[in-house]
């Protein structure tokens, strides 16, 4: 059996590849950088240490594995052409890239074994790319998906750290990652048979747990990272771990959560309880606290366009929490707390898109003069409306839209 990863970044390798090569499959990992797929041919595995809290780092190697470089069209397309599975996670931004070559598999598979259906694991934690999915792929291919494509929408929970260059000295293949592996599945969305491996979890309504991922994980660990980026004295490399012991920031984090759990548990009656929500609450900040993972401010907060967006984790709660009528007061906090967020990486720099987003609202100083009329509360009070309807693509025309952008800017003005 085997399995066709396009991306052999974080999750592609520690989640999704690990998972399969642990069944016995083969894995063929799909990627444009030119030395990964250079050193993952030459090694033929590679190692992720296992962080758990208070323990020693758990080495677990991966393979054998092989590689293929995403700029060879055809080679990407005989790969696939023969898959029993392929999977996703390059990102949102990097879709648009991946799907015509994905496109072009289909086709030699079509053309060599007829309507032999190939489902595609989608793990990119966006809500819209199972619908991106169908529009490229049917465009692309002339023709309905039925019959020869299996969407298979996922919820991604585990946690990976950006390495670090002293890190990846002695071994650049090297992973750190907690150790949760629970795969959650579409189970209507596979055509053929869904593989037996023990990590993957079938389910259904799958959006109900997508939602879940990005309303609860997403939504308390980009909380961590905005509220401890306000409250640290120097958030440079400061981790969330540490984050979440400063003064109230846990308290705060929990109830961000809360909030947004109430309007899935309303927007989902029967698929959720108050119970299982307020337990996988507790898990979800107990792995937050992972000193060994040690998971930095930086990343968890980085991408702040992305972040802001409407269907992320910060507006989509609350246009979800306005849809039921439920107070957001703490996620809009978050969402004040995200346009303070200024935390430099390990080479001392912003996440270029936070730079360009910080720059283009005047949320940072002048560059030539190194003042600005505004600064601080008056910049983000100044640069808000622009923020919520450029950004997070809110129409004050709408009712849900215009309830989020009320409760944000008068939440901005109590402050």
């Amino acid at each position: 059996m085997k399995l066709v990863q396009f991306g052999a970044g974080n999750i592609g390798r520690s989640f999704i590849g690990q998972v399969f090569s642990k069944a016995g499959w083969d894995v063929v990992f799909v990627d444009v950088d030119e030395k990964l797929v250079s050193l993952i041919n030459e090694k033929k595995r590679y190692t992720i240490a296992i962080k758990r809290e208070g323990r020693e780092d758990e080495p677990r190697s991966v393979g054998p594995v092989r590689a293929v470089d995403g700029r060879d069209a055809a080679a990407v397309a005989e790969e696939l052409a023969g898959a029993d599975i392929a999977a996703t996670s390059v990102g949102k931004n990097a879709l648009v890239k991946v799907l015509p070559l994905i496109a072009a598999g289909l086709e030699t598979r079509r053309r060599r074994f007829g309507e032999r259906p190939l489902d595609i694991i989608i793990a990119e934690n966006a809500r819209e790319a199972p619908e991106l999915f169908r529009t490229v792929l049917s465009k692309e291919l002339g023709c309905s998906l039925d019959g020869l494509v299996g969407i298979v929408e996922t919820s991604i929970g585990k946690m990976v750290p950006i390495m670090r260059k002293e890190d990846l000295a002695s071994d650049p293949l090297l992973l750190f990652a907690e150790e949760y592996e629970t795969l959650i599945v579409d189970r209507r969305g596979f055509k053929g048979p869904i593989p037996d491996i023990k990590a993957l979890c079938p389910v259904e309504p799958v959006e109900a747990w997508v939602d879940r991922k990005l309303f609860i994980h997403n939504l308390g660990h980009a909380a961590a990272a905005y509220f401890g980026c306000r409250a640290s004295a120097d958030p440079q490399g400061a981790a969330i771990p540490g984050a979440l012991a400063l003064p109230g920031i846990e308290d705060a984090v929990r109830l961000a959560m809360n909030e947004s759990a109430g309007a899935l548990l309303a927007e989902y009656p029967g698929v959720f309880d108050r119970a299982d929500i307020s337990a996988h609450i507790d898990d979800l900040v107990s792995r937050f606290k992972n000193t060994a993972l040690a998971d930095t401010l930086h990343r968890v907060g980085r991408d702040l366009p992305r972040k802001l967006s409407r269907d992320d984790r910060l507006t989509g709660a609350m246009i979800l929490c306005a849809k039921h009528r439920l107070p957001f007061d703490t996620v809009a906090e978050v969402y004040r707390a995200a346009l303070d967020f200024a935390c430099p990486g390990e080479d001392g720099a912003l996440f270029p898109a936070d730079a360009e987003f910080r720059k283009k609202y005047g949320l940072d100083k002048n560059a030539e003069s190194g003042e600005t009329d505004e600064t601080g509360a008056e910049a983000i009070r100044a640069a808000l409306p622009s923020i919520l309807t450029e950004v997070s693509g809110l129409d004050r025309n709408d009712p849900l839209d215009a309830a989020v952008y009320d409760g944000v800017v008068s939440r901005e003005q109590r402050l």
